[in-house]
C-alpha cells in the first residue's frame, strides 16, 4: 500500500478515537437529559442546548436519535449524579462531582485517586459545609490544557 496510505490511516484513526470518546460523552448527556425532562426538544431546554452541542460537534442524527430512545427505554439503567468529599495533600478540601451508572467503579476510581496522589476520601458532608463554590474547572487528559470559570 505504500508509506503515503499508512500516514493517512494514522490520521483517520486518531481523529476516529477522538470523536468516539466526544461522541460517548455526548450520548451519556443526552441519556441524562432525556431521564430529567423527557424526550421532546421542544419542552427540554437541556436536551436542546446539548443537541446543539452534538451537531457541533457533527455527531451524525442516527446516533443522537438512538441516545434518545435509549433513554426512553424503561431497561436503560439511569445515571446518578453523586458528591465525593475528600481531602488531597496538606489537608485541602476537595469537593469531586460525578455522573455514573455504576457507583461501586466510581468511587473505586475516585478512592484511587485521592490515595494514589496523596489525599483521603472523606465521609459524606465532611467537607460541604466548609466550602462555597468559587471557581469551576474542567480539566482535559490532554497536558496543559484547561478552562477555568469563576463567579461570586
Amino acid at each position: 500500500m505504500g508509506r503515503a496510505f499508512e500516514f493517512r490511516k494514522e490520521r483517520k484513526f486518531k481523529r476516529w478515537a477522538k470523536m468516539s470518546k466526544v461522541f460517548t460523552k455526548l450520548g451519556k448527556e443526552i441519556v441524562m437529559a432525556v431521564k430529567a425532562g423527557g424526550p421532546d426538544p421542544d419542552s427540554n431546554a437541556k436536551l436542546r442546548t446539548i443537541i446543539q452541542n452534538a451537531k457541533g460537534a457533527q455527531m451524525p442524527k442516527d446516533r443522537i436519535e438512538a441516545a434518545i430512545k435509549r433513554a426512553t427505554n424503561k431497561d436503560e439503567k439511569d445515571y446518578e449524579e453523586i458528591v465525593y468529599e475528600g481531602y488531597g495533600p496538606h489537608g485541602i478540601a476537595v469537593i469531586v462531582e460525578t455522573s455514573t451508572d455504576n457507583t461501586n467503579r466510581t468511587v473505586a476510581n475516585v478512592r484511587s485517586y485521592f490515595t494514589k496522589f496523596g489525599g483521603s476520601l472523606g465521609t459524606s458532608g465532611s467537607e460541604a459545609l466548609c466550602l462555597i463554590t468559587k471557581q469551576f474547572f474542567v480539566l482535559r487528559r490532554e497536558i496543559g490544557t484547561w478552562r477555568s470559570w469563576s463567579w461570586n
